[in-house]
């Protein structure tokens, strides 16, 4: 809306005043549309808040905002998402963000100093927000405890470490852990010492607080007297490993203790300005005016005259809207601050509660009012403040209100039903027809995001009722996850009884997730109002409700018979749970399980790996717990990613045109609309691409541009070069494409299959006499078995910026890439110049997993492209809805087995295919599959097999690499089908397992022989560590007494063959430089994304070199150093580039040796100088002995194994579908450890990655090819409470690895599969569901493991009223890949 169309508030624009860091920033052209994010990084260039999703779900952006409260009387603390919260909101605020808390130029915050000397922080990405949730918590509670510790965390997400070396560290804040003495006593909590034992159960007789005696030792446990690092080990034997483990991966006793009192102070001005700020501000931008009304009837004037006008308070919703749905709201009001909305009061009926109330408020409100009131008034209270627990994070409810709440009228809302349910009453004024009470029921939203609110209206207050002595409520959710997810349905009911009876006089039913608007279900509250609550009403209930909530089988959100399925199952909750409170014995024993509300213990567990030997020195690195080199920059937000990098002079900002649909030819592009918007400067196309257009990581099938045609959607159709991001990507979306479509349109493996539509060779592996094996085999099972794809998730996208240099056609890429020498290739092939002309420079990635192998080279040879043109900078850093729709993920399969075995379990022949979806392109997609045929055995050995791969060609965007590479598909179908073995032979899944399993010596089925198999002593250690038979017993006796809950615990090995099946590719180099200084600066052709390879790198560099580790420095991975590198991908980069590095050392040390006599390292350097000395080395390695062919099935495919197991068990609610895990055990085999803390980190961090995968992580796609699943909002991955209540990990101790740098072994990608015991864990509990219900035998369970597959899979007689329509009688909403 124009400014002039306004005739209301100030004729002027308003000054923006607010503080950052203690600074006072005065914005005199402030635009509504930015965020505090953006201005942030932009205008004040504080790059440590991250942009992780742009839509509240991952918490990278976290700041603390601070504002003094003239109600409370105090100044105000709160956690928020930087990216949704508008710049002009923040007038008169002070911002905290993670610079101001502390730096490494000054000192670190305690805060931060825990979380990186704790191991929290890999990537560090997430960092910064995580820093800053737990700065805020302690700025409100200096000494909280574990629930507000957990709780802190809701709205934030890491992908790398598994969340628990993060609530590891910042546990010591809690009074759980501080006790009375504040546990900074060098020897731990002095309530602990108790008979001899230090606080981690030591005994203190002659050592230190962690364990290791000090006669002779330091802190560490390591000989301090007289050792030097000469004569260490420094090739491939191994480290001599004592029985000297350690539980201990940092000291308590270095960390700072936290002094409230040295926080900064509230700026004085604000507290003076908070309280006489009765002017009217208005800022106004290009398309947007914001108005700050001093006085609420300004409100309603505003409102009368501009009845479409968004009031905003916390912008959870308006800020998604505007960014992702292209809403455009020309006018906000905000009118957060007035007293006229901001209050609660206790009245005769209830407690009435302003609608600019944020969720926060209500919640502590509430809380006091449960703690003070007769426990019957305040059941309304606390189903209010439980659903709250789940309700979005801590960010969001902080900032989120009451009003905006009910009036965006989303038919997921989690608090509506309950207001519904209650009755409650909400008072609407307006300028002109004053105030009115309207009654939430069933009339009040009359639809889809509608009220019976007027436009011209604004709500002033909501009134909470108290409850009645013979009243009960209680409110239900099920999501995809717990913590911070939207409901898939929600319920609240409510029952009032006539006094004294079990007569119902009236009855509330309240659901979300069953229509487009929160409904009642009236007429079964019609037909049970009179009746008794007895077990006659639960059949009379469930009937109605089947009528009342009709949905039919295409009904948006899918899921239609889980989403029914629950609405009875809520009920019966309900009804229990009443039952119980009325008679609890009319309540069966194994019923009541079902009627407790969710807890779980905070989450515990050990860690546990080898010490060094003894007589290693102390300057030696390896095999130590050292921290992450770049973790204090990370803590501190110092640490710089891409898009971190300061603009260029002239820097343009490339935004994106993609493509819409899956299988189209181009028509027509037409960017003259985009062209005339403001700050663009031109399109960007196939025509512009000076080299070549034809592209691809390992085949030419791709292009930089699609130019005639389209064969996915999110395929990249051009790209508009702006000022700023903003403009660039507005611009890129009013690029007018005309499509035509085309067939067939493919996507899912059946269409594949239907049209054989399959990359060729289609590979296969075989052995043996397959006929034979089955004519002798005693049984023979047959089954197909699905796992979805999974998105990476890294928390910072894909990034780039790109820089002409003019002259020789020269370019520098800066990019957030795994493989710099494909991004170097692929640019120059599309600039048309020599790949000597580009250089690509990686200084650190904020995750990659795989994801940025090949695919970052879409993004930037796209760049690439433009800078040429533009002949200026260009910058990029996708969306996380555009990279989930570019990118790709990892791979869905398709299983089809025939398996042969004897009654006594042993497998004679396994006929598999398996069938992968690979997307438009090839990419890597085949060797995913080749991976995955080679792990298609699991970790067992069978004599007959034949595995045939065939990757599929579909319109939906190239899959690439992940984690695992398609090693964990393979796993997961042998695990499947070995599990079925068990049930039909009847006997344990252990020993069939057992049975079956490799031992040293065996040949897999590609005839590769396993040497030093470790794989029996990983499954016997972790059984027994996990004491898996006594608790197989309490998981039987629990089922046994338990109807609606129920246990399963489930043990899995796993062997991974570690290099990289393209044989080529099994290469490194690496380039030393000692300066004259004696320091030393080192490069390898590795590239750093949480997964500590630099630290590694710097262990080996100082071990070989006899020096401390801070005299040697890792600046960047650039190809101008190392070239031709091999992409930082197939767990080998330690292998690989250790190596290298190692003999690049060897030729300086070699070099030295001849003046090494006297004198220090120092002495020796500038001696070699002067006596004209190269101190400059290159190494290169290769992996010897690596040359199989698959045509002939023999040879060695992979350098080695990596070996583990697992034991999981987990709770799930019958129910629902919702699990717990309750306890993990892992023993894994990393050999002679690098580095135990990253090694730990990275085996956690796999593994929580992994649970995701095979449990709740799931893409949503429509039968079209469009991703629906594009950012936190519906894609689901696990977050800090969903971790095991008791995680144990044990590295596997004296089992030297000859075959890899100083004796260890892989760890990025063998732990991953391990998490595949919670799927077992949770089928092993639904098959004591099943057989509840008369069902035995095998069932088939796809991954993930969601709850609609849970629940749908424990069938009963909820789920036999809603029988699944028949497939083909309608069109799916989404289907599956």
């Amino acid at each position: 809306m124009p400014e002039t169309e306004l005739t209301t508030g100030p004729e002027e624009k308003s000054e923006l005043v607010f503080f950052v860091n203690g600074r006072k920033v005065v914005d005199q052209d402030a635009d509504p549309e930015m965020t505090l994010l953006t201005y942030l990084r932009t205008k004040l260039r504080l790059t440590g808040a991250k942009l992780g999703c742009g839509e509240g779900g991952c918490g990278a952006c976290t700041v603390m905002v601070s504002r003094y409260s003239q109600a409370q009387g105090k100044v105000l603390h709160l956690a928020v998402n930087a990216c949704l919260a508008p710049i002009c909101s923040l007038h008169g605020a002070a911002v905290t963000t993670v610079e101001g808390i502390g730096s490494t130029r000054t000192r670190l915050h305690p805060v931060q100093e825990r979380l990186a000397k704790a191991h929290g922080s890999q990537c560090g990405f997430c960092t910064p927000g995580i820093v800053m949730s737990m700065y805020t918590l302690l700025r409100n509670h200096p000494c909280p405890d574990m629930d507000q510790l957990e709780a802190a965390f809701q709205g934030n997400l890491c992908r790398c470490t598994g969340y628990r070396p993060i609530l590891e560290g910042y546990k010591t804040f809690t009074k759980e852990f501080q006790g009375c003495c504040g546990g900074m006593a060098g020897n731990g909590c002095c309530r602990n010492i108790q008979n001899g034992q230090a606080a981690n159960g030591h005994a203190e007789n002659g050592q230190a607080a962690n364990g290791h005696a000090e006669n002779g030792q330091g802190a560490n446990g390591h000989v301090a007297n007289g050792d030097t690092v000469n004569g260490q080990p420094n090739g491939n034997a191994g480290n001599g490993w004592t029985e000297d483990v350690s539980t201990e991966l940092f000291q308590v006793s270095e960390f700072r203790p936290l002094d409230p009192t040295q926080e900064p102070i509230f700026p004085p001005e604000l507290m003076k300005s908070a309280g006489g700020d009765q002017t009217t501000l208005k800022f106004v931008g290009e398309r947007v005016t914001w108005i700050k009304p001093a006085t609420f009837k300004e409100v309603l004037e505003l409102k009368t005259k501009f009845p479409q006008a968004k009031l905003v308070v916390g912008n959870s919703e308006v800020g998604v809207e505007v960014k992702f749905k292209n809403c455009e709201y020309p006018l906000i009001i905000a009118p957060g601050h007035l007293p006229e909305i901001n209050f609660h009061r206790y009245t005769e009926h209830g407690i009435t509660f302003g609608a600019g109330c944020t969720l926060t408020y209500l919640n502590d409100t509430l809380t006091e009012a449960i703690a003070d009131l007769p426990e019957h008034q305040t059941r309304l209270f606390a189903a209010i403040v439980e659903m709250l627990r789940w309700f979005a994070g801590h960010q969001i409810r902080n900032v989120g209100c009451i009003g905006g709440n009910i009036v965006t009228a989303s038919p997921i809302s989690d608090l509506n039903p309950i207001f519904l349910s209650a009755g409650c009453t909400v008072t609407v004024a307006s300028h002109q027809g004053g105030s009115r009470v309207v009654r939430m029921d069933h009339d009040f939203f009359p639809g889809y995001r509608r009220t019976a609110v007027a436009p011209e209206e604004v709500m002033v207050s909501l009134d909470v009722p108290f409850t009645k002595e013979n009243e009960y409520f209680l409110a239900y959710k099920q999501a995809r996850r717990r913590d911070d997810d939207i409901a898939i349905v929600n319920a609240a009911f409510r029952v009032r009884f006539e006094e004294g009876t079990n007569v119902i006089r009236d009855i509330g039913l309240s659901f979300g997730g069953m229509a487009p608007t929160t409904v009642m279900a009236r007429n079964t509250a019609n037909r049970l109002t009179g009746l008794k609550w007895d077990n006659d009403l639960l059949p009379e209930a469930c009937s109605s409700l089947e009528d009342d909530l009709p949905l039919p089988p295409s009904v948006p959100g899918g899921m239609a018979e889980f989403r029914r399925t629950l609405t009875t199952s809520f009920f019966f909750k309900f009804f229990l749970s009443v039952q119980q409170r009325l008679n609890i014995k009319d309540v069966p024993p194994p019923y009541r399980s079902a009627c407790s509300l969710y807890h779980r213990e905070s989450p515990h567990g050990s860690q546990m790996y080898q010490e060094v030997p003894e007589g290693q020195g102390r300057e030696d690195a390896v095999g130590r717990p050292i921290m992450h080199l770049s973790a204090l920059k990370q803590v501190t937000g110092e640490a710089v990613y891409t898009d971190d990098m300061p603009p260029l002079q002239g820097e343009l900002y490339v935004g994106l045109v993609l493509s819409k649909k899956a299988h189209a030819k181009i028509l027509s592009i037409d960017p003259s609309a985009a062209l005339q918007m403001p700050g663009v400067e031109m399109f960007v196309g196939a025509e512009d691409v000076p080299g070549s257009n034809i592209t691809g990581p390992a085949v030419m099938d791709e292009e930089v541009f699609a130019s005639e045609k389209v064969t996915c959607v999110g395929q990249v159709v051009g790209a508009v070069l702006a000022d700023t991001q903003a403009h660039a990507q507005r611009a890129a979306k009013s690029v007018a494409v005309q499509y035509e479509d085309l067939e067939p349109k493919i996507i899912t493996i059946e269409d594949a299959i239907l049209h054989q539509s399959f990359f060729h060779p289609i590979n296969k592996i075989e052995k043996g006499n397959l006929q034979e094996a089955f004519e002798k085999a005693d049984q023979i099972i047959e089954g197909e078995l699905r796992i979805g794809g999974q998105e990476h998730f890294y928390l910072e996208t894909c990034a780039a910026i790109v820089v002409p240099h003019g002259e020789d056609g020269e370019m520098e890429i800066y990019c957030s890439t795994q493989n710099p020498a494909k991004t170097q290739m692929l640019a120059a092939k599309a600039l048309g110049v020599p790949a000597n002309r580009v250089v690509c420079r990686v200084k650190r990635m904020g995750g990659g997993f795989g994801g940025k192998e090949t695919r970052t080279c879409v993004v930037s040879s796209v760049c690439a492209v433009a800078a040429h043109k533009a002949q200026r900078p260009v910058r990029i850093m996708l969306d996380r809805d555009e990279d989930m729709m570019m990118i790709g993920t990892r791979h869905p399969f398709l299983s089809r087995y025939k398996v042969g075995f004897m009654n006594d379990g042993r497998v004679v022949a396994l006929d598999i295919s398996l069938y992968n979806n690979a997307g438009n392109s090839l990419d890597l997609s085949r060797g995913v599959m080749d991976r995955a045929l080679f792990h298609s055995d699991g970790g067992y050995t069978i004599p007959n097999v034949r595995a045939v791969g065939y990757v599929c060609k579909t319109n939906t965007v190239s899959n690439t690499a992940f984690r695992g590479f398609g090693g964990p598909q393979g796993l997961f179908f042998a695990e499947g089908w070995i599990s079925d073995v068990a049930i039909k032979c009847g006997i344990s899944q252990l020993k069939v397992r057992e049975l079956n399993m490799n031992r040293e010596g065996d040949l897999t089925h590609y005839n590769m022989k396993l040497e030093r198999c470790q794989m029996e002593r990983c499954w016997q250690e972790c059984v027994k560590k996990s004491d898996f038979h006594t608790r197989r017993r309490q998981v039987n006796r629990f089922n046994g007494e338990n109807r609606w809950k129920k246990r399963g615990l489930a043990a899995v090995p796993t062997k991974f063959g570690i290099s990289f099946t393209a044989t080529f590719l099994n290469q490194a180099g690496a380039l030393v430089h000692v300066y004259t200084d004696g320091s030393v600066l080192l490069t390898h052709g590795g590239t750093e994304m949480g997964q500590g390879l630099h630290t590694k790198m710097v262990q080996v560099a100082s071990r070989v070199l006899r020096i401390p580790t801070s005299k040697i420095h890792i600046s960047e991975t650039s190809t101008n150093t190392v070239p031709n590198t091999s992409p930082t991908a197939a767990s080998a980069s330690s292998d690989l580039n250790g190596m290298a590095v190692k003999l690049a050392c060897e030729t300086i040390l070699q070099r030295l040796e001849p003046y090494m006599g006297k004198g220090s390292w120092e002495d020796w350097v500038r001696a070699a100088y002067f006596d004209r000395v190269g101190l400059s080395a290159t190494g290169f390695y290769r992996t010897p002995g690596l040359d199989y062919d698959m045509q002939k099935n023999e040879g060695r495919p992979f350098n080695y194994f990596c070996y583990g197991a697992a034991v999981s068990e987990v709770e799930i609610d019958c129910l629902t579908g919702d699990h717990t895990v309750l306890r993990t055990d892992i023993v894994m085999d990393v050999g002679d450890s690098l580095n135990p803390a990253i090694d730990i980190g990275q085996i956690e961090g796999a593994f929580v990655q992994g649970y995701g995968l095979f449990t709740m992580e799931e893409q949503v796609y429509s039968p079209d090819g469009v991703l629906y699943s594009r950012g936190p909002g519906m894609y689901k991955i696990p977050g800090f409470a969903d971790i095991p209540v008791q995680l144990n990990v044990s590295l596997l101790r004296g089992a030297p690895n000859d075959k890899a740098i100083f004796s260890s072994k892989a760890v990025g990608e063998p732990p991953l599969f391990l998490a595949s015991s919670v799927f077992f864990a949770i089928k092993d509990a639904v098959s004591s569901a099943r057989a509840d219900a008369g069902l035995k035998g095998t069932f088939r369970l796809d991954s993930p493991a969601t709850a609609e597959r849970i629940r749908m899979a424990c069938q009963d007689q909820f789920t036999a009223q809603f029988p699944a329509a028949e497939p083909g009688s309608f069109k799916p909403w989404a289907i599956r890949l």
